[in-house]
């Protein structure tokens, strides 16, 4: 799919996505408890309904009713020799664990960009948990054979904090009636903490076990008595979504003014940081109980840590191209197991934009342009890429032609029509308007 995006003037309020991770813990979680979940708000990209697929694989049932999901769930009781994962790392990394609670065999798959990502923490640590593991080399597709026995580990949390979201929530599961007083896992170079928070978070309200840390290093579950009880049912309203808002709050700055709802501002997500990124740019910006209202002014090129929020890179960028001077955003590491390598591919396609990005080991240095142009860029097949040429090419000197733009309905399926709600010309493939 082609989007073309058509320089124009954006106006009016908007309700932020459901957040794809708030959206696939909790459905983790529903299917650890034995019992009803109610999922308020619920959201539809792809990778929210690869997290379906999963728990429904996985024994849970799911009934769709307007603005909510009802998951039954006994636990993990598998009904499938094999489970897909689309192209979403979190529910590989997150449901792998959790998959392994059963002592059935099951063969996690998924497809595009995660065929290529690494999987060699799973090989390195659920043999040590008494899980029979075979994978290629490190890669999809991976056999595994449970059940899962929580025990004393240390782990490596520099790649990604999805790998540990996952083992938090199966010891959460199984240190009921497990054989010790207490297991610890202990982690090392922990990225992206805030997701943890998330995690966690999500773990209490489902009614898991839940550990208690110190610092983030060291994890520690108690052992909780063995209960074949039904749990009571749970209530859980999915968050509207600081990584899709970050982009719309971007497209207000550059092209607005636009209110955006729906976003938390005491919420764990890590990206609510976005926040502290535009206080920095000296960007316009007003909260009140109605939403985030922005407005476009004259920006300055700023510097921001995005270790750990390492998703805000692409608006980012976006907005750093609007700035004046020099902006330094720190964490480029992160990066290059995406859906693309995302620091080089920004690279490439604001480059075709007219704006010069520098990269220098974990640096990324973005250069304002007095002129973004409008250009024939390409999302490589990377959601965050294609919403960041679009952001971009709102206040551009001419069109911008955006390829395979439907990499977006990875995360925010409806963001091309949130982008039209607010004013912005916006046409799909053979210039077919959206609302038509």
């Amino acid at each position: 799919m082609k989007a073309t995006i058509r320089p124009t003037r954006l106006k009016g309020s908007i309700l932020a996505p459901a957040s794809k991770s708030s959206m696939q813990r909790a459905c983790a979680a529903a299917l650890l408890n034995k019992g009803v979940s109610r999922l308020l708000n619920p959201g539809h990209s792809n990778d929210d309904k690869a997290a379906i697929g999963i728990i429904q694989a996985l024994g849970a049932t799911v009934t769709h009713e307007q603005d909510a999901l009802v998951i039954k769930s006994g636990g993990v009781q598998p009904i499938a020799d094999t489970i897909h994962c689309g192209e979403s790392g979190l529910s590989i990394r997150m449901f792998t664990p959790l998959v392994a609670l059963s002592n059935q065999e099951i063969t996690i798959n998924g497809s595009g960009s995660l065929l290529t990502r690494p999987m060699d923490f799973f090989d390195e640590v659920l043999p040590q948990l008494g899980v029979k593991i075979s994978s290629q080399e490190g890669k999809l597709p991976m056999t595994v054979q449970g059940p899962l026995q929580p025990r004393n580990i240390t782990v490596d949390g520099s790649l990604s904090s999805q790998f540990l979201t996952g083992l938090l929530m199966a010891y959460g599961q199984t240190s009921e009636g497990s054989i010790q007083e207490e297991t610890t896992i202990t982690v090392k170079d922990l990225k992206s903490k805030p997701y943890i928070d998330l995690t966690l978070d999500v773990m209490k309200q489902f009614g898991l076990n839940v550990p208690v840390h110190s610092n983030y290093e060291k994890f520690v579950f108690s052992k909780q008595p063995t209960s074949e009880a039904i749990n009571s049912p749970v209530e859980y309203v999915v968050e509207g979504d600081w990584s899709g808002g970050a982009f719309l709050l971007v497209a207000g700055l550059i092209a607005g003014p636009v209110t955006v709802r729906g976003l938390d501002l005491t919420s764990t997500q890590a990206d609510r940081a976005i926040i502290d990124a535009l206080m920095a740019a000296n960007a316009a910006i007003a909260m009140d109980a109605k939403g985030i209202t922005v407005h476009p002014g004259e920006m300055d090129g700023f510097y921001f840590d995005a270790t750990d929020c390492p998703d805000l890179f692409p608006p980012l960028v976006a907005l750093a191209a609007y700035c004046n001077g020099q902006t330094t955003i720190r964490g480029v590491s992160r990066l290059m197991h995406k859906e693309s390598n995302r620091a080089l591919t920004l690279q490439d396609e604001f480059d075709k934009m007219g704006v010069f990005i520098e990269l220098e080991g974990d640096t990324m240095t973005i250069h304002g342009s007095e002129f973004v142009k409008g250009a024939d860029v390409h999302s490589n097949h990377d959601h965050r890429i294609a919403m960041a040429c679009a952001v971009a090419a709102l206040n551009a000197v001419d069109e911008t032609v955006i390829d395979e733009a439907g990499a977006v309905n990875k995360s925010y399926p409806d963001f091309f029509k949130d982008l039209e709600k607010l004013g912005a010309d916006v046409s799909l493939d053979n210039k077919i308007k959206l609302h038509e």
